[in-house]
Formats: structure tokens, sequence, C-alpha cells
């Protein structure tokens, strides 16, 4: 939820409170810094900011879940954390500025003024010291630039005087865990191997070394133009962020313009045009369409179209060349039925500018609405063939009842309807896909839950207290009692957890997937910052809020889902079991625990059919090519993965290019072939029959599985799932069924109690 200037930074490098300490510690003074090199631009919070700043440590303090534990003395930890959100890779700060700004805000001292006061001066100052740094290293760069760039072998030695890229050498191209340089000689020495490291992958994208150092030059002064642009709010919305996550990884602060873009996605829907912007060289792209919106149906524009001004009906137009795609955007959205007036060019063609007039409306999101195919599954006999459903959800959404004249989607009601859909197609049996469901609202997830059994526990949630609130569903009604599995991956967080382990305690659906889940089993609450803080609440405009963590969740027999996650019933293999994303990777990280059980009518799927199911998918994985194409994937990755350093040496480093190109083309090839073998398929979608938006055309580099045609790609995972539900079917009456409907002495029990 970071502010886009911390996205274009990690671009470049990786691209109401109790028991207060009294706030009258006396004011260090600051040591003098030289002026700026961008400018005298002064970093000063809105106005009342003070207030927003309390109230927000009175949140943190009175109702986080974890508040016991962030004590006066974890403040000592913000210095080192708010750098590392500039300088992630530590690269421009050096080890004195960490010691100098440590000793001048100790622990104390910043929890005092920060949360009796209000002041957040640390977070102009430090990030005025990174401005310094940037651009006194920028310019150290483009002066580097300017040297000749050695990229073939000569019979005499080079000078020091020339970027020698085939002398020996290496990047360590993670630093995430290194320590900041510890002088400017040293920091020297390391950025002239990341030079090389930049030039030798610019010229291996089909670069000459005259326009590798070119486009590296725009690209280092594109970030001394964005390091003057930086509004104060983003970084104090940077700085509370990073306090907030002293409590947890999943609470922050949220500015007006991000809790705005936080409600969008989370309702999958806003006002305005429906186009996807992007920024490039100073000039506001079109990135995408969103199928159906104003802009798709006005075929007025198209991808990678330019806008270059901006007016509002019949107002004077703006120009918005260089202007930063928030103000853009702002300018762009507005009120249903209100006319936006946009000078388009045409690609990038300069001589092809058109004015078109776009009637802002409600725009649906519907690419990221749940969505629905039907495939046709080989019967281990080979003679015949079952339709199996497959049902995708991104996110747990709910309809934004604010919104006039939008369509009121819900994750649940969506899944329903695709449910009676394939149904009525005649599927016998169903695979809900929660892979890149990242959560959302946990109703939803408690809806979703109900579809599939009679009634009962879904959730346990657990306060600071200890206080237990059991969430059950409520309906008798089942909208699909045939086999299930659920398809999950590390990157199923949250709300899609609940779902996928509650179907998994009940015994209604083997999960299939990743060695466990991401690993989510916290709750928050979205608090706008107007109806914490009476001042704010009497001005008018937008306002920010504060996502914090109020709860832990629990699956209905009392086991928690956080750090351990679920655990399938039949595990896959899959490169995300070596990537740090799950919920262990993350810094204070909230610990996990169990509860009682609740009373419900349910239990895991007897242990002869899942044994059985268990035992037909593994024989499938030693013997189809698909998870030997996998596998080898999986270890390819691995051994990049164990590459901590790369060679700046540009012959190196195309031989080695030569080897993995020759293996993308393996298997490439190969991922083609096993695509041949795909299921037939019918897909179901609930938006427009083009509810893909309308994408620009990939750019040179992108990845090739990524954008190439759907026929010729594999999804290992859902093919196997397609098979297990297919097990499940053969099987016969042992499949999983839907569980009873509840007593009454369990419905009783299932209440708020409080644990022990």
């Amino acid at each position: 939820m970071m502010s886009h200037l911390r996205l274009l930074l990690c671009a470049l490098i990786l691209g109401l409170a109790c028991g207060r300490i009294d706030a009258q510690a006396p004011t260090p003074t600051p040591t003098p810094l030289p002026t700026p090199a961008l400018g005298e631009k002064k970093f000063a919070p809105p106005a009342l900011f003070e207030h927003e700043v309390v109230s927000f440590i009175n949140l943190l303090e009175r109702y986080h879940y974890n508040r016991d534990n962030v004590r006066p003395a974890e403040f000592g930890q913000l210095v080192n954390d708010y750098m590392a959100e500039f300088d992630g890779q530590r690269l421009f700060f050096l080890q004195s500025d960490l010691d100098e700004f440590s000793k001048r805000y100790p622990p104390n001292w910043l929890y005092n003024n920060i949360a009796s006061l209000g002041r957040i001066e640390p977070a102009f100052t430090i990030y005025s010291r990174f401005q310094q740094r940037a651009a006194s290293r920028i310019e150290w760069l483009l002066t580097e630039l300017k040297k000749p760039v050695v990229s073939e072998p000569t019979p005499t030695p080079t000078t020091e005087q020339a970027l020698d890229l085939t002398v020996e050498g290496s990047y360590t191209v993670d630093r995430t865990k290194a320590p900041w340089p510890g002088t400017e000689a040293e920091a020297d020495q390391l950025w002239q191997a990341r030079l090389k490291y930049d030039l030798v992958q610019e010229i291996l994208n089909k670069k000459t070394p005259q326009q590798a150092r070119d486009d590296l030059a725009k690209r280092y002064e594109r970030m001394l133009k964005n390091l003057g642009e930086t509004e104060s709010i983003e970084l104090a919305e940077i700085f509370l962020s990073t306090i907030a996550r002293l409590y947890d990884p999943h609470s922050v602060y949220f500015s007006p313009d991000t809790f705005e873009d936080f409600s969008i996605q989370m309702r999958l829907s806003l006002v305005g045009i429906g186009a996807v912007l992007g920024i490039e060289d100073d000039l506001c792209v079109v990135r995408e369409l969103v199928a159906g919106g104003p802009a798709d149906l006005s075929k007025q524009i198209m991808p990678n179209d330019r806008i270059l001004a901006v007016a509002q009906g019949d107002g004077e137009a703006v120009d918005i060349v260089g202007m930063k795609l928030r103000k853009i955007v702002e300018m762009i959205r507005g009120n249903k039925g209100t006319k936006v007036k946009l000078l388009v060019q045409s690609g990038k063609d300069a001589t092809k500018r058109k004015e078109i007039e776009i009637v802002r409306d409600v725009v649906n999101l519907n690419s990221a609405r749940a969505r629905g195919a039907i495939y046709e599954v080989p019967n281990p006999d080979g003679k015949s063939m079952r339709s199996i459903g497959v049902i995708t959800l991104p996110t747990f959404y709910s309809p934004d009842s604010s919104a006039d004249g939008a369509d009121k989607n819900s994750a649940s009601g969506d899944v329903a309807r695709l449910i009676e859909q394939m149904k009525q197609a005649g599927i016998q049996g169903l695979v809900l896909d929660l892979r890149q469901n990242g959560g959302g609202f946990l109703h939803e997830a408690i809806d979703l839950v109900g579809l599939f059994i009679r009634k009962g526990p879904v959730v346990q949630v657990r306060n600071y207290y200890g206080n237990v609130d059991v969430d059950s569903d409520e309906n008798d009604s089942v909208a699909y009692d045939g086999p299930l599995a659920v398809l999950v991956s590390r990157f199923s967080a949250s709300a899609s957890e609940i779902a996928a382990g509650a179907l998994q305690n009940y015994g209604r659906a083997i999960v299939i997937g990743d060695s466990s889940t991401h690993g989510k089993g916290s709750v928050q609450q979205v608090v706008p910052m107007r109806e914490a803080n009476s001042p704010y609440a009497r001005l008018s405009g937008k306002a920010g809020a504060v996502k914090f963590t109020i709860q832990k969740f629990y699956l209905p027999d009392g086991h928690s889902t956080q750090l351990k996650g679920v655990v399938p019933d039949i595990v896959l293999p899959s490169i995300d079991d070596f990537l740090p994303i799950g919920e262990r990777d993350l810094p204070h990280a909230l610990i996990w625990d169990e509860i009682e059980s609740s009373k419900f009518d349910g239990r895991p799927i007897d242990g002869k059919l899942a044994s059985s199911l268990r035992t037909l998918s593994q024989e499938r994985q030693k013997q189809l090519p698909e998870f030997s194409y996998l596998q080898k994937s999986i270890d390819w990755y691995k051994t990049k993965q164990d590459q901590k350093t790369l060679s700046t040496n540009l012959i190196e480093r195309r031989r080695q290019k030569e080897e993995d190109s020759a293996f993308r083309k393996q298997m490439t090839e190969t991922r083609h072939a096993l695509a041949a073998g795909n299921f037939p398929s019918k897909e179901f979608l609930l938006g427009p029959k083009n509810q893909a938006n309308v994408k620009a055309a990939p750019e040179d580099g992108e990845d090739e599985e990524e954008t190439e045609d759907e026929s010729k790609r594999i999804d290992v995972h859902l093919r196997e799932a397609l098979r297990v539900v297919n097990d499940a079917v053969s099987l016969g009456d042992d499949h999983p069924s839907p569980a009873k409907p509840l007593t009454l002495a369990a419905s009783e029990q299932a209440t708020t109690k409080k644990v022990q």
C-alpha cells in the first residue's frame, strides 16, 4: 500500500493512549545540514496533522491486538526501518547517517514527541538526507556514464577513465540484509560494481553500449526529478506506516489518496473513465482499458495512447506533461455523469493528436470478479469424459452501497451464480481456485463457505481480552453438494485461508496446493481518521485512515492459521515454497496458537478416501511429463536463487544468458507440447463478454509465458486438481459429502465464549 514514490525507488534499485510517558524531554539541537542539491523545498505536515498523529498512536495503543508488545523502547527500530523504506538495498545512505539519526532521535524522544505532540520531524529530516545522498550519487553516476564503455577485450589494458565490462567483477543483487556503506569511498566502490551490473543488464537486452549509457542516464535523471516531486503527505504516510508495522506486518496508515484506492479495490468499483494509466518519459500513457468502462465503450482512446492535457467539462485544459501520476488520476476521476476532455496523442506519433470527450460513469472492475469454466476431464479408462467446473475467486469483495448505480457485486453472490450456471450445464465436480486470493471481507468468506455446508460455525474470532466470537453460516440451504476441491497456494491468505480451512474441517472439500497457505490469521479494521479525530471531522475534503489488527481468527476446530496457514491434504511441488512470501518471512508477525474447538457437526474427510486420493495423485506426479517439467522449473529456479552475486563481466554474462536462453527455449517447447493436452473448456463470465481488460502490446523483455497465447500455457496444479476431483467421483459414494444440519444443542454452543 506504499505510495508510488517507494515503487519508483525500488524499481530503480532492483531496480487514545494508556500509560503514555510524559513528553517533556528536551529536544536535541539538530546538526546543521548542507543546502539540499534539489533546492530549498521544505517539508511540513498538513494542517492539524499533529492531532491526526496523536489519534493514530492512540488507536494503536488502545485497540491493537499486539499492543502489550510495543513499548517506547521498540521505537528504537524506527530510524533504521524508515531509512530502509527508501534505501532497501543499502546503496545511498551511509552507516554514519544511521548512527547520527539514531543518536539524534533516541527511542524515548521519538515516542514522546510522536505519541503526545504529534511531531514527525524525523520523517522529513531523514528523507532530506536521502535526497542529498541520492542527488549527489546521481551526479556521480552521470559523470561516470560519460566514460567510454569497454564491452569487448582489447589488446591494451584499459584505464580508470573507462567502464571496462571485460574484467572480472561481481555484484550482490540482494543487499536488503547488508549493512550500509561505512564511508563514501566504500559507497563509490559499491556503486562502481552496481553501474557495471546495470550496463551489462542493458546491453544483454539488445542495446549497444551507447544506448545502454543513454538509457541509464535518463533513468537516473528521472529519479532525480521524482525526488524533487515528493510531497510531505507521502513521507508522513510512509513514516506512520513504519510505526504501525512495529505492531504487526498488516497495520498501516493510509493517506487520503491511498485510502481512496484501497476502498476502490475492496469494492471493485469507482467513478471515472476506466483506464489504467502509467508514466513514461514524463508522459501519461494508457496501459489498459477496463472492459465495459466509459473509455472502452467510447472507442476514442486505445492502450499506448498518450494523454497530454485534461479539461473539466467546458473548462480550460491543463497541460499534464511532467505531472505526477496521482494528480493526473485525480483530475480524470470525478462524479458520475460529468464530462472530462482529454487531449490525446495516438501512440508515440506526436503528429497525431485529437481532443476527446468522455462522460464519467461507474466502472466495475470485472476482471477481478469471480469467473468460471467447465473442463472436460478424461476418466482413468481414457474412453469417457467428465465435466468438472472451476471457479476462480481473486478476492473476497463486497458491494459498495454508497456507489449510486453500481452493480451490487459480492464474492459469495457471484460464486453462487456461477455454481447455478454450472449445475445447469451438468458438472459432476467442482474446483474452487483461491491460489491468488489474498483475502478481503471476512463476512464474504463466511457466506462462501455457507454455499457448501448446511449451517454451522465457520470462523472463531478472539480479541485482545481473550473473548471469542463464533461466526457461523445460518442458512440451511446448500448451493452445491457434490465433490469439491479447494486449490490454494502460498499467496492464499487471510479470508481465503478461513474458507479453505473451514471446508477442510467439515470434510466438505479436499484441499490441494503448495505445502501451506500464506499464514495470515489476523483481522484488521479500517478506521477513517475523520471518525477518530474531531478536528478533522469539521474539515471538508478527503482524510486518511488507519488499518490495524484487532483480532486473531481460528478455524472451527480451534486451530489458528497464523504462521502455519492451512496445510493441504494433497501437496503439489511448487516454486512458491522457495519464495520468501509467507507470514513467517514478515517482521513482527504474530505468534501461532490455538483455542478450544467450537461445536460443529463435521469432521475431516475420511482417512481412507484422503489416502486413496493422495496415492493416486502421487503416482501421477511420478509418471506424468508435466510434473517433470514442473520439477525442472523448480530446480532451475533454486539454482538461480542460490546465486547471491552476479558477474559484471559481459562475456561471462553472455555465456550465462546463452545457457539460460537455451534452457528457456527447451522449457517453452516442452510447455507448448504439454499444453496441447489441455482439457477442453468453456468459459463462464459474470461481466461483459470482453471481461478481460484491453491491454497494451507487450514490451521487449516481458516474460514470454506471461504474454503468450492462452492455448500455449499449462497450469499443472489446476490440471491435477481436476484429476483429483475426477478421482473422487470415480470412487463413488465415499466422496466428500455435505455437512449435516447442526443439532439444537450444537447451535446453542456456537456462541460467544471466553477461552481461559
